[in-house]
């Protein structure tokens, strides 16, 4: 690999791989750092990447185990999540009024509080399959797991956001 192909190939994918090691370590700093090592460790096997099927799956299996390295070295304390999120939504056509953007923060602040409660397993799943879009196939390679195990972990995932959600929603705190 050669430093034009990895400024066109890798460096894009810098955003995709902060933000899973955003939602594995839960901290902002710690991802960053993680982002770093992974493009640095890349780097340093470029020569072995012609073999690679994958360099996107390859860097997100690469930021992942450095990021879960990096918890068991450091046995990281879970923060939230709002704080890294602005969780404004606004549609061209209808301007919502402060009082519905007000009350869509409050929801997007608790789905991101649940979210942050799931296990490193879900949480990672759900990021490469809803958040980045792969598909369960390159989610199963990212994450060294069966296709049906990414399902089954994305299913148990959804649902438990799900009805911790409609327990907020129906009975408050």
């Amino acid at each position: 690999m050669k430093i034009e192909n990895f400024r066109y190939d890798l460096l894009p994918l810098k955003d995709k791989l902060f933000r899973l090691a955003l939602r594995i370590t839960l901290h902002r700093q710690e991802a960053e750092d993680i982002v770093q090592d992974t493009l640095l460790k890349v780097w340093s096997k470029r020569h072995e990447l012609a073999h690679v099927e994958s360099l996107e799956a390859y860097c997100l299996t690469v930021c992942r185990n450095l990021a879960l390295d990096r918890i068991a070295l450091k046995d990281n304390q879970a923060e939230r999540l709002e704080a890294h999120e602005n969780g404004v939504c606004h549609t061209p056509d209808v301007a919502p009024t402060a009082d519905e953007r007000m009350e869509h923060d409050e929801r997007m602040k608790w789905v991101a509080r649940l979210f942050s409660q799931l296990p490193e397993k879900q949480r990672s799943v759900m990021q490469l399959r809803d958040i980045e879009g792969l598909t369960v196939a390159q989610t199963a390679a990212v994450m060294h797991i069966s296709e049906a195990d990414v399902k089954t972990t994305l299913c148990r995932a959804r649902q438990t956001i799900r009805e911790q959600f409609k327990k907020i929603e129906n009975y408050g705190l």
